[in-house]
């Protein structure tokens, strides 16, 4: 169940109802949260990925909950059990982590925001809804998106303008295209080599 009550001021929603195909529930987007970036992971199976090893470009501190099940944490290299109601909090932003999950079903819910800072939520985050639009051919509405998010993101557009270049190749919209990527590359260098084997830019590949 998912409920936004405006006038009560409050919201409820259900982990488990949230979960897109790809284990992602994303709880701050429903339940419109602008104080800190909060969403949860769940795995299909054992062994599964359950929070991709990454670190924290962004500042963020981040506090991880198993809420349900058992996974492996992976700490700055050092492995951590994580029975359900295991708290891993990783203040350092440039540690790597990581969960793999080991019983199926296990969920972990994160929270992070950066400290002394007003919380801005990250561009992944849009990227993460608007992509399966790219998988079923809705190209026009993923491209309404994406120029919909960046009329609210001032910082962190890099991604957000490499796939908003993505949908126009689609559309055969080739000089809008060319124009988006080299934004996008002025930004984040390192998507050129993601530009070289994209297949959604097939299109406008020879004159990258």
């Amino acid at each position: 169940m998912i409920s936004a009550m405006a006038e009560a001021g409050y919201g409820t929603a259900s982990i488990a109802e949230l979960v897109l195909p790809d284990g992602w529930s994303p709880i701050r987007r429903t339940l419109a949260i602008e104080a800190f970036g909060v969403n949860a992971w769940t795995a299909a199976e054992a062994g599964a990925i359950v929070i991709q090893e990454h670190d924290e470009s962004s500042g963020h501190e981040e506090l991880y909950v198993v809420v349900n099940g058992r996974v492996t944490f992976t700490v700055d290299g050092n492995n951590i059990d994580g029975p359900a109601g295991t708290l891993v909090f990783v203040r350092d932003p440039n540690l790597k982590r990581g969960a793999v999950a080991v019983e199926p079903g296990s969920t972990v819910l994160a929270v992070g925001a950066k400290p002394g800072e007003a919380f801005h939520p990250m561009s992944w985050e849009e990227n993460a809804a608007i992509l399966p639009l790219f998988g079923e051919g809705r190209y026009e509405e993923a491209k309404a998106m994406l120029v919909d998010a960046l009329g609210r993101y001032k910082t962190d557009r890099a991604t957000l303008i490499y796939n908003l270049a993505c949908t126009e190749a689609r559309l055969g919209e080739r000089e809008e295209a060319l124009q988006h990527l080299a934004e996008a590359f002025e930004e984040r260098p390192d998507l050129r080599e993601l530009a070289l084997t994209d297949e959604d830019l097939e299109s406008v590949r020879e004159w990258l």
